[in-house]
Parts: structure tokens; C-alpha cells; sequence
């Protein structure tokens, strides 16, 4: 990109490479009653999400983001088991694909190029608890926050929040 611009009231000129194009931050007070509606629910045990820069990224460059929140409810406490006999971990417990939490279902109709993306609604226990879960999810994952969260728990993190406090474990991600 060429630019004629100043810094500092000195001339800039040439090709300059525009560099990552971060999200406007915004104030953790704006995650607040999203972290709290999710946190006051009395189904929801505990909660959380990895953030982390990674190590290598095909190239790319690596940038520290945060990662799927999983929600750990009364349903799925621990020592609990899935129908194949396993234990339950935070895994299985991502907002999107979560056992108890339900799910959007939709579909596609139409051939390419025209193909639409068909939302077919809601299904299961609780549709206000699964629409606070996602929406703390999408501010998470949003990097509007990301200055935040990185200062208050750190790179390479796993953050586990209960009505007791937050746990913040190293992350490894390899």
C-alpha cells in the first residue's frame, strides 16, 4: 500500500504492508452481564475456554485469540458418563455441540450457486439458557476483548469459571 501520510508531523512515504487487523478492543464492562447471565444460571456448574497464541500457523501469522466456551450443567457434572461409557470432558461440553444445552437445527436447500441456508429452529430444554451461552461465546470469540482477557489470564491458558472463583491452568496446545 502507498501512502503520503505524517507521524509524528514528519512525512511518510513508500509501500507500507498493513499488518493484523485487530478488532476494535472494547471495555470489559461490556462482557460483564454476559459473563454474569451465564454465571447466575443454577443449572450451569462451571464454565470456560482456552486463549492462547499458537505456535505455528501454516504460515500465517500467530496471533493470540480466544477459543469455544464449554459449559459444564448439572446434567453433565463430573464423573458423569455419555452413552458409550466415557467421562465427560470440557471437550464434549463445547457450546455448539453440547449434550444438554440443545441445539439450532438447520439445513440447505437449493442447488449452487443459489443453495440457501435454512434456519430450522430451537430444540431443547432451555432455549434462553442456550441463547446466553452463545451469546457470551460469540463476545469471547469476537477478539473485542481479547486485550482484556489476555491481561487478566494470561497466553497459553485454560480459564475454569465457578461460582467460587476463577481457575486459570497452562495451556498446552500442541
Amino acid at each position: 500500500m502507498t501512502t503520503d501520510t505524517n507521524f509524528l508531523g514528519m512525512p511518510v512515504s513508500g509501500d507500507i504492508t498493513q499488518g493484523s487487523t485487530r478488532v476494535e478492543q472494547k471495555p470489559l464492562e461490556e462482557l460483564a452481564p454476559l459473563f454474569q447471565a451465564v454465571l447466575d444460571d443454577p443449572t450451569i456448574l462451571e464454565f470456560g475456554w482456552t486463549q492462547y497464541t499458537p505456535y505455528f500457523n501454516d504460515g500465517d501469522t500467530c496471533e493470540f485469540s480466544v477459543h469455544s466456551l464449554w459449559v459444564r450443567t448439572t446434567a453433565e457434572k463430573e464423573g458423569a458418563v455419555d452413552e458409550y461409557g466415557d467421562e465427560i470432558s470440557r471437550y464434549d461440553l463445547d457450546v455448539d455441540y453440547h449434550p444438554s444445552l440443545g441445539e439450532v437445527k438447520s439445513h440447505w436447500e437449493g442447488e449452487w450457486p443459489n443453495r440457501k441456508h435454512v434456519i430450522d429452529g430451537y430444540e431443547g430444554p432451555d432455549e434462553d439458557r442456550y441463547n446466553r451461552c452463545q451469546a457470551l461465546d460469540r463476545a469471547l470469540q469476537s477478539g473485542a476483548f481479547e486485550n482484556e482477557l489476555l491481561k487478566h489470564f494470561g497466553d497459553h491458558a485454560l480459564v475454569t469459571v465457578r461460582r467460587s472463583g476463577i481457575e486459570v491452568e497452562y495451556y498446552s496446545h500442541d
